[in-house]
């Protein structure tokens, strides 16, 4: 059987997709999996073992650049690379117009999704032989892996959930060694305002975890990022703010922190799927649907919603019952 997902981004999105493949593997452990996302990714996808190929997408450069040649060219190579493959099944997971036109494009007699009630954009159902209802109350983990279940005839175990990806393997960058034995990786940066912890709880949660011998190291993926790391690091003594690094990089120093304290940000998502201690800080969104979501032994918290303020007090209570701190 060769099956081809849909999931092209956001960061977090794609992570909560992983437990469809092994979902998928448990059941046909013959099955070649193959997975189309946005080229920002793929290092993601490539930590995966049950994935067979994936078929980079290149959205976003492509807007940037449509009247170019190079970048006519590169969405006729994606097309072929998408058409070079008939599949026994298709699964849109993400629902949307943009996703509904891949699956549209791909060569399968049985093209999957949600149906108009349970889709991002119901125009999406157009592009679909069959189409199934998947309840907004349910998590994002739970919603992907009930339309993988549904499209393929299986039910799902709820008792067992595996994201499946493990650290890359790669040359540890230079930033990866310089890093101190013990410390907390601090995820400050996500894709709004609103969605932000403020400075002063950053630099009140690195002073109160430095004299347990652990620094906050930031990352940074943008400008105005690394200006918050940088205004952070100078409150706090042996704080650690990161060069630049792709998303390999950052993986490997995230198996190598003690713990992870973000924002609702992608990274988050992307801890708890390589089975690290995280505590997710949520200041307006709700996790209840997509937040953080392990298994019953996974050590991970959600704190705060659109009414509810966390503060550094109830972080470092967090870390206490994770035993990270004493």
């Amino acid at each position: 059987m060769r099956i081809l997902i849909i999931k092209t981004t956001s960061l977090g999105d794609v992570v909560h997709n992983l437990p469809i493949v092994s979902d998928i593997k448990k059941q046909f452990p013959n099955a070649l999996i193959d997975w189309v996302v946005d080229e920002s990714f793929v290092d993601v996808l490539a930590m995966h073992g049950g994935i067979n190929s994936i078929i980079p997408l290149a959205t976003r450069r492509w807007r940037k650049t449509l009247f170019s040649k190079q970048t006519w060219c590169e969405m006729f190579a994606f097309k072929r690379q998408l058409q070079s493959q008939t599949y026994d099944v298709v699964i849109d997971s993400q629902g949307l117009l943009k996703s509904g036109l891949i699956t549209y494009l791909s060569n399968s007699p049985n093209k999957c999704g949600y149906d108009k009630t349970s889709a991002r954009e119901s125009i999406a159902r157009f592009f679909y032989h069959r189409c199934y209802v998947v309840s907004w109350t349910l998590q994002a983990v739970v919603r992907n892996r009930l339309l993988a279940a549904s499209s393929l005839g299986y039910a799902v175990d709820e008792n067992t959930l595996y994201y499946g990806i493990h650290m890359p393997d790669a040359t540890v960058a230079d930033a990866v060694n310089m890093l101190p034995t013990r410390f907390i990786m601090a995820l400050h940066g996500t894709s709004r305002d609103s969605k932000l912890w403020a400075e002063e709880n950053w630099v009140a949660l690195g002073q109160s975890i430095q004299p347990q011998g652990l620094v906050l190291v930031l990352p940074w993926g943008n400008h105005a990022e690394k200006l918050r790391a940088e205004r952070i690091a100078s409150q706090v003594e042996q704080a650690i703010v990161l060069p630049k690094l792709n998303l390999k990089s950052l993986s490997i120093i995230i198996c190598k922190a003690q713990a992870i304290i973000g924002v609702d940000t992608g990274l988050a998502h992307l801890a708890v799927a390589l089975n690290k201690p995280v505590i997710g800080i949520y200041t307006d969104t709700n996790p209840d649907h997509t937040g953080l979501y392990g298994s019953k032994l996974h050590r991970y918290a959600n704190l705060g919603s659109e009414d509810i303020k966390t503060s550094p007090q109830d972080v470092l209570a967090q870390l206490k019952t994770f035993k990270i701190i004493i």
